[in-house]
Order: C-alpha cells, then structure tokens, then sequence
C-alpha cells in the first residue's frame, strides 16, 4: 500500500471573519473512499497529540480521514500552532462551531482542489467527535442529512454543563469567567455570550432533543470507564436517548484514549488504537465499506 497522502486547506465562514485551517489523509489509488470528518473538543486543536498519527490510521483503512480547527478555538492560520488567541476563544460558541463544521461539509460537497473527486465517496460521509465534539457531531447529524453515520469518543451529552446560578450571577456580572488549561497553565476566558448565544438557540443545541427526536443515522458510543473529565454516565444518558446506537465502553480507559500532547510517536497509543479499531469496523458495517 501506498504512503498516506496529507493536504491542507483553509476555509472561509459567512458567518465570521476568522479564516480556520483544515486537512484530509488519504491514500491516493484513484478509488472512491468513504469520507470522515473528525472534530476535536474544548481547548482541543486538530493537530493535538495523536490526531495525525490516527488521521494516518484510518487513511491506512480506506478513508478519507478530514480534520479541521474550529474556528475560534485559540489557533491562528500561520501562528504557533497551539491556543494563542485566547480573545478568540472567549468569543467561541457552540453555533459557531456547529457552522464551521458545515462550512468544511459544504466545501468538500463543493469540492476542492487539494482533494482529487475521484478519491472521495461523500455517499459515505460519517462524522466523529471527541468530548465537546461528540455533542457537536450528534447535533450536526441530526440537521444534516448528507451525514450517513455518526461515531464520539468521550462526548458530552449535554451543552449546558450544569452551570450553578451562582456562577451565572457571577458570569453575568463579570461578563466573562476564567477556566484554567491544566496542560498549558493559561487562564482561558469565556464570554458571556455563550450563555446567551446557548438561550438564543437552544432548540439547535438541545443535544437530548436532537438525539432523540432527530438523529437517524447509524451511532457507535464510546467511553472509556476511567475518563476523568466527561463522566462515563453521559454515554449511558446518550444510549438512552437513543437505544438502537450502539455502546462501547473501554475498560481502564480515559478522556484521551491514552493521548497526551505532544505525541512523539509514529504509533497510536494502545487505548487510541482500540477505540479507532472499533469505529473502522463499524464504519465498515453501516457504511457498507470492504475490509
């Protein structure tokens, strides 16, 4: 088999000023590939850790695996590659996001340059999420029919966090509160406005509604039962609201799937391998792709 071809591009928003940077791994052998548009979660980045190591391991396993930075989550195209803009992460909300990931959806429908037609079979589109990305990629398939399956890793099963009313009082007062990177020792602001962006569009971004009113496509959840950030509950809350999904839960597994950043290896951790693993052979079953 051929080397994995990497290509990168830049994408545009009508909704926002801040051009955001995607890319997509393949190998290139004139076939048509089911497309997969991985999506990171809160103070993630598409280059975090593992994620080109995996984008290598799915192109290895016939796909077309696409990622792309959202678009105010503290990057800059052209800058240090890691949170630097954090006036811009302040102003992120969960539209946004759901936005940019249709803005890379349009654009690969549209068609690009940088990715030959013949490569891609955008039949077969399937969408993953980890953490804060599993809750995008349930809402963003639930109001997009191109999405032929869903898979999170990790993910939230609720935007709204449990916000105290006490720290709203005091998110309001203030108009912005601080939460810490732990990796990077940064102090991140978060406007207000994702409050009131939540509130003013909270039939969109009801992920037990959608979930369970809207989302048709095939859906695979995967929680590791040692994540320390997103509780394996939140899993259970998904599978109820949607019985059919699928649910794997990985013993002695965590949030990263044994990821860190930064990744030095050419090889996926263990626990990254496994859960990549089980999405390929269920991407394969409900996407009806060879092995």
């Amino acid at each position: 088999m051929s080397a994995p071809t990497p290509v990168a591009f830049l994408l545009t928003s009508p909704h926002h000023a801040r051009p955001f940077a995607a890319d997509a791994c393949y190998v290139a052998d004139g076939q048509p590939k089911p497309v997969v548009v991985f999506v990171h979660g809160f103070k993630g980045f598409k280059d975090w850790g593992h994620f080109n190591v995996l984008a290598h391991y799915f192109a290895r396993q016939g796909f077309v695996f696409v990622k792309l930075n959202l678009s105010h989550n503290g990057l800059v195209v052209g800058g240090t590659g890691d949170l630097e803009d954090l006036e811009a992460f302040g102003r992120n909300n969960f539209s946004l996001e759901l936005d940019d990931i249709g803005v890379l959806l349009d654009e690969l429908f549209r068609g690009r340059p940088e990715l030959p037609a013949a490569e891609l079979d955008l039949s077969r589109l399937a969408l993953i999420g980890h953490s804060r990305g599993g809750g995008l990629v349930l809402l963003k398939a639930a109001e997009d029919p191109r999405v032929k399956a869903v898979i999170t890793w990790a993910a939230i099963s609720n935007i709204n966090p449990g916000w105290t009313e006490e720290l709203m009082q005091h998110w309001q007062q203030q108009g912005v509160f601080h939460v810490e990177n732990s990796r990077t020792r940064q102090l991140l602001p978060l406007y207000y406005q994702i409050v009131e962006n939540y509130h003013a569009n909270r039939l969109r971004l009801d992920i037990a509604h959608n979930v369970r009113r809207k989302l048709r496509q095939p859906l695979l959840i995967t929680h590791g039962d040692q994540d320390e950030t997103v509780p394996l509950a939140r899993a259970h809350e998904l599978h109820k609201l949607k019985p059919n999904a699928e649910l794997l839960v990985l013993p002695n597994v965590t949030h990263n799937f044994g990821g860190a950043h930064p990744w030095q290896s050419d090889e996926l951790p263990a626990e990254s391998e496994q859960v990549a693993g089980a999405s390929v052979a269920f991407l394969r079953r409900t996407l009806g792709v060879g092995s």
